[in-house]
C-alpha cells in the first residue's frame, strides 16, 4: 500500500499530525503496534487528561536548545487546541495555574482525535508491528501487515516512559538508523528514591504529604511533597526530577511560608518539646521523626539562641542526596530525545533526511508537569503534519 504520509505512532502527536496532513489533502496512514490509539492520553491526568496549559511557553520546556519549541507553539497554541475541543463540545475545566482537564474522561479527547482523522481521510492501522524503515526513492516501512511506501514519514512514537503500555525506544532507533543524533535519555516527572540510610529513617512515613519548596541547582518548585515507601514523590518532586541528575543535591524548605526563627524564639521559654511545636505546621509523624533524627528532643527552653538559629536554618534547607529515580516504569515522560540540532523547528523535518519528520516526546523537548507535554505533542504534531 502507498500513501503520501506514513505516521508511526497513534498517540497524541501522531494523531494530530494525521488530522493536520489529511486536511491538506494528503493521503495518510497511521501505524501503531498497540490495539488502541492514544493509550498514554487515556491515562493522562488521572484519566481526566490534562490536555493543555493556557500558560504554555518556552520557559516551561527543557531542551538542549531552549528556543526550539517556540515555532511549533506559535503555529498551534493552547487556544488553537481549545478551539477544537469546543467545536466538539467537550466539557472542560481549568484547575490551578492554567491547567485544563476534561470534565468527563480522557476518552473524549481520543474520540475527538479519531473523528478528526476519519473526517480528514486518515487511515489508522492498529496491532501493526514495525520491523524497519528504509529510504531509497521513497520510504519503505516494513511491518507485520506488509510493506507500506510513502514520500514522507512522521515518527511520533513517544519516549521510554510507561513500558507497560508499550513504550519503547523505537523512535530513537529510527533516528539513529538515519544518522541523526539522540541526546542522553533520562526518566522525568518521576518519583525519587531515598538512599538506604534515608529509607530506613523515612520509609515508615509513606503516605504523608505537605507543601514544601524543593530546589535543585537554580530551579525551585513549591507544591506538595509525598513520602513513599521508596522515597519522595508529589508534584514538587516530580517537577524537580526533570532537572535532577544522579549526584545532585536537593534542598527542601519544609516551611516555606513560615518565619521559623521568629516562631521558635517566641516559644523559647516553653516546656513543650520541639516536635510538638512543629506539629502545628508539619505532619506530627514527620515532625517527631525529623526531630529524633537530629537529636532535637529537649524542651524548647533548653535550646540556646544559636541552636534555635541552626534548627531554623535546617528546617528551611533539608539537604538530601537521592539515590536515583523510580525509572521509566513510573516516569510520566522521557527527558532527552532526537537532537533538535538535527531538525527544523518550523517543520520538524530532519535537515539531512528530506521527508523524515519527528514529533512529540521522541524529540529532545520535555515539558514541566501541568499539561505542557500534551501541548508540545499537539504543536509539534501540527507542525509536522502541516509540512509532510
Amino acid at each position: 500500500m502507498r500513501a503520501d504520509v506514513i505516521i508511526i505512532g497513534a498517540g497524541a502527536a501522531g494523531l494530530m499530525a494525521a488530522m493536520t496532513a489529511g486536511k491538506r489533502g494528503r493521503s495518510v496512514l497511521v501505524l501503531d503496534h498497540a490495539g488502541k490509539a492514544g493509550r498514554k492520553i487515556r491515562i493522562a491526568g488521572g484519566g481526566r487528561c490534562n490536555f493543555t496549559n493556557i500558560n504554555a511557553g518556552a520557559g516551561h520546556y527543557i531542551s538542549a536548545n531552549p528556543h526550539f519549541c517556540k515555532s511549533a507553539l506559535a503555529q498551534f497554541s493552547p487556544s488553537d487546541f481549545i478551539a477544537v475541543i469546543e467545536q466538539h463540545r467537550i466539557p472542560y475545566e481549568e484547575r490551578k495555574e492554567g491547567q485544563l482537564f476534561c470534565v468527563r474522561s480522557s476518552a473524549d479527547i481520543i474520540r475527538m482525535l479519531e473523528q478528526e482523522c476519519r473526517d480528514a481521510g486518515a487511515v489508522i492501522h492498529l496491532g501493526c508491528t514495525l520491523h524497519g524503515v528504509e529510504r531509497r526513492d521513497a520510504f519503505a516501512v516494513t511491518t507485520s501487515k506488509g510493506i507500506f511506501r510513502s514520500s514522507s514519514v512522521i515518527v511520533a512514537t513517544g519516549g521510554l516512559s510507561y513500558p507497560n503500555i508499550g513504550a519503547s525506544g523505537l523512535g530513537h532507533a529510527i533516528a539513529r538508523r538515519f544518522g541523526l543524533a539522540v541526546t542522553e535519555l533520562h526518566p522525568a516527572l518521576v518519583p525519587l528514591v531515598f538512599s538506604r540510610k534515608d529509607q530506613r529513617i523515612f520509609g515508615e512515613l509513606a503516605g504523608i504529604s505537605f507543601p514544601a519548596a524543593v530546589s535543585c541547582k537554580e530551579r525551585t518548585f513549591r507544591e506538595n511533597i509525598l513520602f513513599t515507601h521508596k522515597g519522595l514523590s508529589g508534584p514538587a518532586i516530580l517537577q524537580i526530577s526533570s532537572y535532577w541528575n544522579r549526584g545532585d543535591l536537593l534542598s527542601i524548605d519544609l516551611l516555606p511560608d513560615v518565619d521559623t526563627r521568629a516562631v521558635l524564639t517566641a516559644r523559647r521559654q516553653s516546656r513543650a518539646i520541639l516536635a510538638t511545636l512543629l506539629s502545628s505546621s508539619l505532619p506530627r509523624r514527620f515532625a517527631h521523626t525529623w526531630c529524633s533524627l537530629h537529636g532535637w528532643e529537649r524542651p524548647m527552653a533548653a535550646y540556646s539562641a544559636k541552636e534555635l538559629d541552626a534548627i531554623a536554618q535546617r528546617l528551611h534547607a533539608w539537604e538530601l542526596y537521592p539515590a536515583g529515580t523510580e525509572g521509566y516504569a513510573t516516569a510520566e515522560v522521557t527527558r532527552g530525545g532526537v537532537d533538535t540540532d538535527e531538525l527544523s523547528s518550523k517543520t520538524m523535518e530532519a535537515r539531512k533526511v528530506p521527508g523524515l519528520y519527528f514529533a512529540g516526546e521522541v524529540v529532545d523537548v520535555t515539558g514541566q508537569l501541568g499539561g505542557y507535554n500534551l501541548q508540545w505533542a499537539w504543536s509539534s504534531g501540527y507542525a509536522a503534519g502541516r509540512s509532510a
